[in-house]
């Protein structure tokens, strides 16, 4: 077997704790520990520990509680079936790509008869998985050797180490060329927390961009709150939600793609929206009786003057994403209301409304607006049966309350 794809740890890895550790967990007594820990509770850590320490190493009963948190934690994104077979670190947690997410970007490229991809910086595997789930090769780098040991025991794990090989390298020095696609995932958090500057990425974007230049195809994960500015074009962006919350950004090179487009994808639904370059800016005018909450991914791909003129409406603020409407609109990119009030913003107006219909439970949205929702509901002391959703937002450039419900 290939060396990479070896399943004996190094021996160098005899001199990081770490690796030792995670070594120490694919043992049989390792993966007993962890199917052991599987449901455990933990608030009940402590005792757990020291029961389990009377009969197994209290270096492996530490590493095997860290994987158990890590695991349930890792449940939201990979799901309980993969999350409980897998094999985490804490940034890899973090940092990795949900499942839903990395099938639509691996789906992507397979529709474009992708056969094989150079996953750069690969993490714990998450988008490596992904793709060799699409029937696609994969060469998965990272240049952690721990983080490139998890990722290789998750495709084996997962049955997939015929697809993916794990190389613990710099990506820098991989030659791309053999592969039919690259996907970058530069890390984008530091020492102190999430990073901002594109070009303080590791590696930088303007090296994963020449790298992604040099391909017949390419994507690059971003943060999705990566300025415009910062999109040469060359790229089609990419924002994807899921669930309602934007999870990241990709940029898209080569054939099959549209250079200079924005896209929103609504997961899991599937539904996207593009155009193929910015919009004018829509119109604004007073609030009619419908209002529209659009995606955040059509948001931040700057395509909320797309509904604006599918719907016939307007913004209630030229700043302001919402839009409003005299008719009835249904689309899979907003939430839609009914509005039964327009109000000046006033606490005291708006405690005495929704004590006057009996509100017992008060939806609070934002967008324009300092006070938080948490502090406007205690302050209501709300009391009822009814139920009702409140805007704290502008219209006109003047602080606005919009009183309503949801359409449907």
């Amino acid at each position: 077997m290939d060396r990479v794809n070896a399943t004996t740890p190094s021996a160098s890895s005899a001199d990081d704790p770490a690796r030792a550790a995670f070594a120490a967990l694919r043992t049989p007594e390792g993966a007993q520990l962890l199917a052991e820990l599987r449901d455990h509770d933990p608030a009940d850590e402590l005792a757990t520990a020291t029961r389990l320490r009377r009969t197994h190493p209290a270096e492996l009963v530490s590493a095997a509680l860290g994987q158990a948190r890590l695991r349930q934690r890792a449940v939201a994104k990979f799901g309980a079936e993969d999350a409980y077979r897998m094999y985490f670190t804490p940034n890899g947690v973090e940092q990795a790509t949900r499942t839903s997410v990395a099938a639509h970007r691996a789906a992507r490229f397979a529709g474009l008869g992708v056969r094989s991809v150079a996953d750069l910086c690969c993490g714990i595997g998450g988008d490596a998985i992904a793709l060799a789930r699409a029937g696609i090769s994969v060469l998965a780098v990272d240049r952690d050797p721990l983080t490139a040991e998890v990722a290789r025991a998750n495709a084996q794990a997962l049955g997939l180490a015929d697809l993916i090989e794990v190389r613990c390298a710099d990506v820098t020095e991989i030659d791309t060329a053999p592969y039919d696609a690259v996907f970058v995932d530069p890390a984008r958090r530091g020492g102190r927390g999430r990073i901002f500057d594109p070009e303080a990425y590791s590696p930088p974007l303007s090296w994963a961009t020449a790298a992604a230049l040099k391909a017949p195809r390419a994507a690059l994960k971003i943060a999705p709150g990566i300025p415009h500015e910062a999109i040469g074009p060359e790229a089609e962006a990419e924002w994807i939600s899921d669930g309602g919350d934007v999870k990241e950004a990709v940029l898209w090179y080569g054939e099959g793609f549209a250079p200079g487009a924005f896209r929103a994808t609504l997961l899991p639904s599937g539904a996207t929206l593009s155009a193929p370059a910015p919009l004018t800016a829509p119109p604004v005018g007073p609030v009619g009786r419908y209002l529209y909450e659009p995606d955040g991914a059509v948001i931040r791909a700057h395509l909320v003057a797309d509904l604006v003129e599918r719907c016939g409406g307007r913004l209630v603020d030229e700043t302001i994403a919402y839009i409003t409407s005299d008719e009835p609109y249904s689309s899979p990119y907003v939430a839609g209301y009914e509005i039964t009030d327009e109000l000046p913003f006033s606490m005291k107006r708006l405690k005495a409304l929704l004590r006057e219909r009996r509100i017992g439970v008060l939806t609070v949205k934002k967008r324009g607006s300092a006070v938080e929702p948490e502090e406007l509901r205690r302050r209501m002391k709300l009391s009822g049966p009814g139920s009702a959703t409140v805007f704290l937002t502008r219209v006109a450039g003047a602080p606005t309350m919009l009183i309503g419900h949801p359409l449907g």
